[in-house]
This record gives structure tokens, C-alpha cells and sequence, in this order.
């Protein structure tokens, strides 16, 4: 799949810095650069002219390939589409310790951990009662360390697993049902206004919902942006550009001087102190 980003600039080598900033690429693979418009001076330095237009873009076939696999398993582990187990209960006795140490280590004592075998992915429902919020943390983000940690015992200590899903009171249902939400709310703005609309970091797997949203809405599109956990979705408007317009810091200096100097020749008032005469006189010498 192809990602691209447009950077604009006074020449073209700024347009092209502000475009790879944007694309954010990896630095490992080959970002190619196209001119699509070149820059034009003002006439006279008031009337007219354009800024210099720059898309950068790279190939990331095997990216997309893990995500949209990562995507199908963890929305056939949150709709709840289960096999049949091909274990027993006891195979996943160890997980189900693991698991049960980390909450009680939380403070929870007797939450009811479920866990299921869903294709290549183990998905863990976890009961905790009124202790759920603290499971789920701020974000999710709780949830998510205890689905992180978790996935390395079980690629450490079983076999046949590439995911490992976990879940408590439908956080996974409810926080996708928000996004998606947000996404047509934000893609509204960005038609509306014509610009683009920058939202929280987010996740890998939330990022993915996000983007499916957006694909599903008329005239806007969506990107990614920034690295780690600073990476988050921009929703912007097809077939629009960004505000170009950029302040001329020196033009705006020397029109504030010539009008500062106007107004001062104006308001100037002779002066009536000293006549011109006065400057002249004779002197007459004093008589004794």
C-alpha cells in the first residue's frame, strides 16, 4: 500500500522537508519525491504568486499486510466469533495464573477469567465486578499493559499463538463504538472547514478503526502521523489543499515603519517657540 504525504514551502526544498516530516517514513526504505507544482514569485512582491507544492511517498506492502491480518483476528475475537476449543481447561491453566497474579497484584481478588481459543488468537474475558475500571485504567491503557505482558508469557510458554486478546466489562465493544463515533464527528468538521482535523494518539488496533471509518465517509480521507505513542490519525478533505497563506515577517516590519514615518510627518506640528526672524536679529551694542 502506498503512503503519502504533501508538504508546501516557499521553495522546493522546503516544501519537500515539510512533506518527508510529514510522511514520517521509516529509515530504512526509499522515500520518492514528486514536484507537483513549482513556486511563483508575487508580482512586484504584492500580486499573486503560489507556493511550491511537493508530494513525498513510499511503498509498505508488508506493513499493511500484518495489520489488516492483526485487524481480522482482533474483530473476530471482539464480535465474539468463537471455534471450538481445541484445548482443554488445563492447557490453559498456566495463563490463567499468570493472569490471575497480575490483577491481584492490582488489588482484585476474585475476578473470573474466562479464556477461549479463537483461531490463532487466545481471547481472555476478564469479570471484575466494580473492580473493572482499574483494570481498564485511563484509555484503556491498563487493559492494554495487561494484554501486552500477557502476550509475551504466552509466546514464551505455548505453542500455536500469535495473538492474545483481552477483554473486561465490553471495553474493546464500547471504546470501538466511541471511535467511530469521534471519526464521523471529526470528518465532519474537516468537510465543513476544509481543514484537517488532528486527533489523540492512539493505538496501532485503534488507529485501524479509525481509518475503516473514515474509508466509509464521502470526501475526506485519513492519514497517520508521528512515531511510538505519539502516533496518531489526521482526517482531512479530499480534493482540498492546506492553508498556504504564511505571514511575511519582513514585508509586515517595513510597512509598519513607512506608516509609522507618515504618521509622524503628519502629526508634527511646527514649531512656534522661535521665530525664524529671532535667529537673525541685530544686535545693537548698549551705550554707557
Amino acid at each position: 500500500m502506498l503512503k503519502e504525504a504533501i508538504g508546501t514551502g516557499t521553495t522546493l526544498e522546503e516544501a519537500k522537508t515539510e512533506a518527508v516530516a510529514q510522511l514520517n517514513a521509516p529509515e530504512d526504505v526509499h522515500v520518492s519525491i514528486e514536484v507537483l507544482e513549482i513556486p511563483v514569485k508575487k508580482t512586484l512582491g504584492l500580486f499573486g504568486g503560489s507556493l511550491a507544492k511537493v508530494r513525498a511517498f513510499y511503498e509498505a506492502p508488508d506493513e499493511i499486510e500484518e495489520e489488516e491480518e492483526e485487524e481480522e483476528e482482533e474483530k473476530n475475537a471482539v464480535v465474539g466469533e468463537e471455534k471450538e476449543e481445541n484445548r482443554s481447561s488445563e492447557d490453559f491453566a498456566p495463563v490463567r495464573n499468570y493472569v490471575s497474579a497480575i490483577l491481584k497484584g492490582l488489588g482484585i481478588l476474585d475476578a473470573e477469567i474466562t479464556i477461549r481459543e479463537t483461531g490463532s488468537a487466545l481471547n481472555i474475558q476478564l469479570d471484575c465486578g466494580d473492580d473493572s475500571r482499574v483494570v481498564i485504567g485511563r484509555k484503556g491503557e491498563t487493559l492494554d499493559a495487561i494484554q501486552y505482558v500477557t502476550r509475551l508469557f504466552v509466546g514464551k510458554n505455548m505453542q500455536g499463538f500469535r495473538r492474545v486478546l483481552i477483554n473486561a466489562d465490553n471495553y474493546r465493544e464500547k471504546r470501538e463504538s466511541a471511535l467511530r463515533n469521534t471519526a464521523q464527528k471529526k470528518a465532519a468538521l474537516a468537510k465543513r472547514f476544509g481543514k484537517n482535523i488532528s486527533l489523540d494518539p492512539m493505538n496501532p488496533y485503534e488507529r485501524r478503526i479509525v481509518h475503516t471509518e473514515v474509508q466509509e465517509i464521502e470526501g475526506v480521507t485519513s492519514y497517520s502521523v508521528g512515531s511510538d505513542g505519539e502516533r496518531r490519525v489526521i482526517i482531512s478533505p479530499e480534493g482540498t489543499q492546506q492553508n498556504t497563506k504564511r505571514p511575511n515577517p519582513t514585508g509586515e516590519r517595513l510597512r509598519r515603519s513607512r506608516a509609522g514615518k507618515t504618521e509622524q510627518k503628519v502629526s508634527r506640528a511646527p514649531r512656534s517657540d522661535v521665530s525664524s526672524a529671532s535667529l537673525y536679529e541685530k544686535i545693537e551694542p548698549k551705550n554707557d
